[in-house]
């Protein structure tokens, strides 16, 4: 027999690996049950520290973020990891390489892996993830770990989810600092120069320190690791503690609400047109067409439409 939504609260607030795993399932898929979920869990957030790490791909982010993990583990701490991979292009599904990659950590109590498929979606992120990290906030998890697929500088998304951001760069990324200095390099809180055992890795660590600034004027702090053996890792681990505690306090970590409420009225107004079938959407869209009307004014025709309709 299926469980109630209060038996899954319940279970949630208990520490019940299955009922998190269920609650899990059932908000990435947006099932009918969501906001009843997350309304009655919503007293329970806030506690534990979202960390997001994100980087063009072959940085080393999984690495990282296994190493993250332990570092985290050492220091008693529990932990949920969220692993947004590329979208199989059959089934949609996430192809699931992080979670393989995480195995060291799948007989653990203390560490909850999960992987969301991107969808296809901008910014890396599935629409869902937000979600995930409120039912493993609830569940009690100390700190939450955030990996996107690291596509590109639509990976700035990540700044409305996570409370710490981390920014895995390769060695030897010369010219390209300034190229792409002005999206996700200043989403950060902290620039990692991964791999540092390599000879470039000094040299891009010094052009990071040279060029990038936050988005309040400040430096971002470049810090240097060797993932795959676990250097630096405590340091990090130091900083983005403090970081956290800092984020917690500000105004700025207190925006994060309104910031996804703003995502969520977009998505739920995206889903709403995409379901309509409606002649005057029909009649806006040929007025397009034929130079009658501009965008922006079908626009907002549209808004009213949909909300006399709602």
């Amino acid at each position: 027999m299926p469980l109630s939504v209060d038996d899954l609260v319940i279970g949630l607030r208990a520490g019940n690996r299955a009922a998190l795993a269920r609650a899990i399932t059932l908000v990435e898929n947006n099932g009918p049950h969501t906001g009843e979920i997350l309304q009655q869990v919503s007293p329970d957030l806030g506690r534990a520290i979202v960390v997001g790490f994100t980087g063009a791909p072959g940085a080393g982010k999984s690495t990282m973020v296994g190493a993250f993990v332990k570092a985290l583990r050492t220091r008693g701490k529990t932990v949920g990891v969220i692993a947004v991979d590329p979208s199989s292009p059959l089934s949609g599904g996430a192809v699931l390489g992080d979670r393989i990659r995480m195995s060291e950590h799948s007989e653990d109590d203390g560490v909850f892996v999960r992987s969301l498929a991107s969808r296809g979606h901008l910014g890396g992120l599935s629409r869902s993830a937000a979600h995930v990290i409120d039912v493993m906030d609830a569940y009690g998890m100390d700190y939450i770990v955030l990996e996107t697929v690291g596509a590109g500088q639509s990976e700035v998304e990540v700044a409305d989810i996570a409370d710490v951001k981390i920014v895995v760069c390769a060695p030897g990324l010369g010219d390209d600092v300034q190229a792409i200095k002005a999206g996700i390099l200043e989403i950060a809180d902290i620039l990692v120069v991964n791999k540092a055992d390599n000879p470039l890795a000094e040299r891009t660590a010094r052009q990071l320190e040279a060029r990038t600034t936050g988005e309040t004027g400040t430096k971002i702090p470049v810090m240097k690791t060797i993932a795959l053996e676990g250097e630096g890792l405590e340091a990090l681990t130091d900083r983005i503690e403090t970081i956290a505690a800092l984020q917690k306090q500000s105004e700025k970590g207190k925006d994060r609400p309104r910031k996804l409420l703003k995502a969520a009225a977009l998505e739920y107004l995206g889903s709403e047109l995409d379901r309509q079938d409606s002649p005057e959407y029909d009649a806006l869209a040929a007025k397009i067409v034929r130079g009658e009307i501009g965008f922006e004014e079908a626009a907002r025709a549209v808004l009213k439409i949909a909300a006399v309709e709602k």
